[in-house]
Parts: structure tokens; C-alpha cells; sequence
């Protein structure tokens, strides 16, 4: 009986590395390398993929928005003066949503740059400075508006004292849902009906399952670590930024580290032509890593 038991545990060890090799082998490429494209900026972040595969994503210090193309490998200039505009997400209709917080905002910016003030403030006061944006399939978006007071802002005098997630529906309405130390990346999925939260000054990580428009679970912890900006594949790997890109699997483990050398990491999505390229914003630079996985859609 224990030869059997000895026999059935060294099985199942045995699986247990071959499936996390196999993991691995499935998802990156062996000796490939994330290459840099771009590193005229000031510092980078929130990229979002339009339905073609280019990422867009906001050079904050200098209130302008690029877009990677990926048919040529450039980086061009989509829109100059954005409200500061930090993360952004494209919403079902093909339109950028971004949080620009030089006055507490969220823009909702057309492919011809027509700009909309989506929101101004949350009852009556100025919302803190939206930090990141995930759009629903209900037509609404989560949001999260921590506090980073930006040398640039001027006469600000914070209004909200605390730090929140929020919900905004189709109709304009805006619910607060929580409060955190600092909430800042987020990113959901419709398939999985999954969202994720960072509080990234309490260095934790949190899950929440979508129950209907607008409604969410309590949260759970998903990982002890706090993250700038995030994104997921198709397998429900959630891959969150720092010091690199940390790639933890749908459990909560720790399973990948892609190291880039630069002194901050983000913010992180899929793109290109078959959203199998994970670009990465870090400060000045922008890079690409082209992976076995596609991201979620």
C-alpha cells in the first residue's frame, strides 16, 4: 500500500511540472525578449487596444496621447492636450475612454478626436483624479480615482476625501462602490465575469465576480501585491506591473516575471494584429513582447 501511495505522489508531482513546463512552453517564446520602440517620452502609461490591434497610451507630463502602430512597429501622435490623461480603455462603440485628471475627469475621445466630458466630479465635488477605467458590456465603467497631486494642477483643494472605486452606468449615474488606501490599475472581463482592483499603497491585489451592471461581490484578496496598471490573456492570467511585468495565474500564484530595464513598469495590454503582443509602458520607453497567448477579450 505505501509503494502504491509512493508511486501515485511521485505521478502526481510529476504532472504537476509538466503541466506548469507545458504552461510556459504554451504561453512565451524561449529566448525572446521584449524589444523597446519608443523612448522619447516622459512617462508613459495607460494603454488600450482599439478593435485593430493598436495601442494607445498617454505621455502624462506632456498631455499628449500616442498610438503604437503595429503594421509599421511606430509610434504616433494621436492627440495633443488631453486633460492630462492617464488610463484609458476602449469602450463596445470604439470610442477612447480615458482618465484625464488635470480637472478631475473622464473624456470620452472619437477616432476623429472630437472630445466629450463624459464626467466632472461625483455629487457636487471634484472627483480626486481618475486614475484607470475598465468599460462594461452593460454600456458603463468602473473607475478608480485615488489621489496623486500633480505638479501641474493648479488651484486644486481636495474635495473627496476618500479614495474610491466608482461605478458610472450608461445613463451618467455614478455610484461610489468602495474605499481603499490607493486604488489604482483595473481590468475586468466579460468572459470570466472578473474584475480586478489594485490597492497599490496596501500592496494587495483584489478579485471581485460581476454579478449584473454596476453590481460586483465582496472582493477577495487574489494576490499580496499591489500593481501600477494590469491586463489578462485568455487563460485568466492576470499580469500586473512594477518592477517588471509579474504574470500571476488565475489562483492567485506568482507564475512569470518579465523583466524590463527601466526604473518603473506601468502599465501593460494586448495588442496587434492577432492580440498576442503584450506592450508594455515603462516611464520613458514604450516596449513589445510578442507571447503564445492571446489577451482576453
Amino acid at each position: 500500500m505505501k509503494n502504491i501511495l509512493k508511486i501515485g505522489m511521485i505521478g502526481l508531482v510529476f504532472a504537476l511540472v509538466n503541466c506548469q513546463s507545458v504552461n510556459y512552453s504554451k504561453m512565451f517564446y524561449e529566448g525572446v525578449q521584449p524589444e523597446k520602440v519608443s523612448d522619447k517620452f516622459s512617462f508613459t502609461e495607460g494603454p488600450s487596444a482599439d478593435k485593430e490591434g493598436n495601442v494607445y497610451f498617454t505621455d502624462q507630463p506632456n498631455d499628449k496621447i500616442y498610438y503604437w502602430d503595429w503594421k509599421t512597429n511606430q509610434v504616433i501622435e494621436f492627440l495633443n492636450k488631453t486633460g492630462r490623461a492617464n488610463g484609458t480603455h476602449f469602450d463596445k462603440d470604439g470610442y477612447l475612454i480615458t482618465c484625464s485628471d488635470d480637472q478631475g475627469e473622464i473624456w470620452k475621445i472619437s477616432k476623429d478626436k472630437k472630445v466629450e466630458v463624459l464626467l466632472k466630479g461625483f455629487e457636487g465635488k471634484r472627483l480626486n483624479g481618475p486614475n484607470d477605467v475598465w468599460n462594461d458590456e452593460f454600456g458603463g465603467m468602473y473607475f478608480t480615482d485615488p489621489l496623486y497631486e500633480r505638479d501641474y494642477w493648479v488651484g486644486f483643494k481636495q474635495e473627496i476625501q476618500h479614495k474610491s472605486l466608482y461605478y458610472r452606468d450608461k445613463s451618467g449615474k455614478v455610484t461610489q462602490l468602495e474605499t481603499f488606501t490607493q486604488p489604482n490599475g483595473i481590468v475586468g472581463s466579460e468572459k470570466l465575469k472578473k474584475l480586478y482592483l489594485s490597492d497599490i499603497d496596501a500592496g494587495k491585489t483584489y478579485v471581485y465576480d460581476i454579478l449584473g451592471e454596476g453590481k460586483l461581490s465582496e472582493k477577495k484578496l487574489f494576490c499580496e501585491m499591489g500593481s501600477d496598471g494590469m491586463t489578462m490573456d485568455k487563460h485568466g492570467n492576470l499580469y500586473l506591473t512594477g518592477k517588471g511585468v509579474h504574470v500571476f495565474n488565475s489562483s492567485g500564484k506568482k507564475i512569470y516575471h518579465i523583466p524590463i530595464p527601466e526604473d518603473w513598469t506601468s502599465n501593460v495590454t494586448f495588442g496587434g494584429k492577432n492580440n498576442d503582443i503584450l506592450f508594455i509602458t515603462a516611464s520613458r520607453s514604450v516596449y513589445t513582447f510578442p507571447l503564445r497567448v492571446k489577451g482576453i477579450k
